[in-house]
C-alpha cells in the first residue's frame, strides 16, 4: 500500500488516480460532479498496485476537528478479490497515525454500511443523497 501527499504524486500517478475516479464515480455510478477539488491538494492518497495498475484507491483529509476517508474505490476489474478491505484496513490505520485523537468520518453509499461497519465505522444521522445517490454519515469515535 502507498501513501503519498499530493505533492509527492507523479504526474503518471495522479493522472491514474483521477481517471479511475472518474470511471467509478462519475461515469459507472453516473453522477455529473466535479471531482478534482480543493481537498486533493491537502490530503494523503492512499493506493495500491497490482502489475503496475492501481487495484484500490482512497484519500485521507482532516478538518479542524475530525479525521475524512473519502473517493474509496476499487475499479471494477478488481473487484472481489479483498483490495477494498485492505485498503479500509490501511485507511483507519493511517487515519489514526496521521490525526491523532481525531474521530474518523465517512460519506458512506448506503448498499455500503455493512461493508463500513466491519471496519468499526457506525451510521450517525439519517439518510441523506449526495450525488443523487443515498448515504448516510458514519464515524469511529476515538475521542
Amino acid at each position: 500500500m502507498e501513501l503519498q501527499s499530493f505533492d509527492q504524486l507523479s504526474t503518471r500517478t495522479l493522472y491514474e488516480i483521477l481517471q479511475l475516479r472518474s470511471a467509478v464515480f462519475v461515469v459507472e455510478q453516473d453522477c455529473n460532479y466535479l471531482d478534482p477539488d480543493s481537498v486533493d491538494l491537502s490530503a494523503y492518497h492512499l493506493f495500491k498496485r497490482i502489475d503496475g495498475n492501481i487495484v484500490c484507491y482512497a484519500r485521507l483529509y482532516e478538518s479542524k476537528k475530525e479525521a475524512h476517508i473519502g473517493r474509496v474505490l476499487t475499479p471494477s476489474e478488481a473487484r472481489g478479490k479483498g483490495y477494498g478491505i485492505e485498503l479500509m484496513k490501511a485507511a483507519v490505520d493511517n487515519c489514526k497515525v496521521l490525526f491523532p485523537n481525531k474521530d474518523i468520518v465517512i460519506s458512506a453509499q448506503e448498499y455500503l454500511l455493512r461493508f463500513y461497519e466491519g471496519f468499526g465505522f457506525v451510521v450517525e444521522g439519517t439518510r441523506y443523497f449526495e450525488d443523487n445517490l443515498p448515504h448516510f454519515k458514519m464515524r469511529i469515535k476515538l475521542t
